[in-house]
């Protein structure tokens, strides 16, 4: 799915643009997912440069080249100053504005964390990883001809979720931790597989031995008792509920 999404984007600007935006993007959401939660790691900078690029090469038709400074103040506000006429809100305002904010919690909420009980790692880089994923959305729907859910489904199918404690073996989803339960073990390898799922073949394939046996009675619980699944086309998938377990509980990481 990256490839449709890159595929899209190189359609309407400088490639190796795009190829900066993905591989920040990937990159910021494996190190949010790995845990590394500092800003320093989970920042998303390289990320809102290239998307600001980006938008230079849309409205003026050329961008400061990758590797100079970017006045990111000066560009935002060359954005915010276009005719309403000539480009979309998205452009204009949307996507800059989203940048900035990034830009604001990178530089300023080090200094201002208080003792309040939060942790402000946790807090600031879910926001900030919530809001690379927004922007990548508004990119896919500006330029893949497709309406919002449809361009959330496209970026949700990439790389949003990454589970340290699964590694994939040429296909084969093999689970790093040897403490999960059946019905955890099935959740975080359907956590991994995202939009996708997986078919019942696959998840027998996945499941330690000693949990084959009883697999359709793990997946009737997961998907009637607990809502954490759904099935349908003979694929099986998560849901809203399921990944929140997931998160809410850290199941995807390494023990």
């Amino acid at each position: 799915m990256l490839e449709t999404v890159r595929a899209g984007l190189v359609a309407a600007y400088d490639m190796k643009l795009v190829d900066e935006l993905l591989q920040a993007y990937v990159d910021t959401k494996k190190n949010f997912y790995l845990g590394h939660l500092r800003l320093s790691e989970v920042e998303g900078g390289r990320f809102c440069e290239a998307a600001l690029r980006m938008l230079q090469q849309r409205t003026t038709g050329k961008f400061l080249p990758l590797g100079k400074q970017l006045d990111t103040d000066k560009v935002i506000q060359q954005l915010s100053s276009i005719p309403a006429a000539d480009q979309p809100d998205a452009i204009r305002l949307h996507i800059p504005r989203g940048v900035r904010m990034v830009y604001d919690i990178r530089n300023k909420r080090d200094a201002a964390h208080l003792a309040d009980g939060i942790d402000p790692n946790v807090q600031d880089a879910t926001l900030v990883v919530s809001v690379l994923d927004w922007v990548l959305a508004e990119f896919v729907r500006l330029h893949h001809a497709v309406p919002a859910d449809k361009a959330q489904e496209i970026v949700e199918s990439t790389v949003m979720r990454v589970a340290p404690a699964i590694q994939d073996f040429a296909g084969f989803l093999k689970v790093l931790n040897p403490d999960l339960g059946p019905q955890d073990h099935i959740l975080v390898l359907l956590y991994q597989c995202g939009a996708p799922g997986a078919t019942y073949t696959q998840l027998y394939s996945w499941a330690r031995p000693a949990m084959r046996s009883n697999l359709r009675r793990t997946l009737r619980r997961l998907t009637d008792d607990l809502a954490f699944i759904h099935g349908a086309d003979g694929r099986y998938h998560i849901t809203a509920t399921g990944q929140r377990e997931v998160e809410t509980r850290r199941l995807y990481r390494l023990p």
